[in-house]
């Protein structure tokens, strides 16, 4: 499976972006996707995921009610739609699946299988 993440850039607070990503190689619509997020110093770290299976979502808790994460089958798309940045928003984001991952480890990002390359998130005040 090959990941290809796009849609990141410069945005004013309060702006939005769709980040887009992209699946290849195998059929995604059985796998969890997921997006998480990564600023300088910091740590990899959860913002969204959606479990194809049980039609699920879930979010980060800071950032839940500013973003959704949707999917289209058709396209093997995940995208990942931004509202009300802020500049701690600021990060490289990356899109991630797997195929065998349990609800309570869906904000690890040690059970993903596959990651994209990241796209940079870069929000100013």
């Amino acid at each position: 499976v090959q990941l290809q993440a796009s849609g990141g850039g410069l945005v004013q607070a309060g702006g939005s972006l769709r980040l887009s990503c992209v699946a290849s190689g195998r059929t995604f619509s059985s796998y969890t996707m997921g997006w998480f997020r990564q600023a300088p110093g910091k740590e990899r770290e959860f913002v969204a995921a959606s479990r194809k299976s049980a039609g699920s979502t879930y979010y980060t808790d800071s950032m839940k009610g500013r973003v959704t994460i949707s999917r289209d089958s058709a396209k093997n798309t995940v995208y990942l739609q931004m509202n009300s940045l802020k500049p701690e928003d600021t990060a490289v984001y990356y899109c991630a699946t797997g195929r065998s991952i349990i609800m309570s480890a869906i904000r690890n990002p040690r059970v993903y299988d596959y990651w994209g390359q990241g796209t940079q998130v870069t929000v100013s005040s």
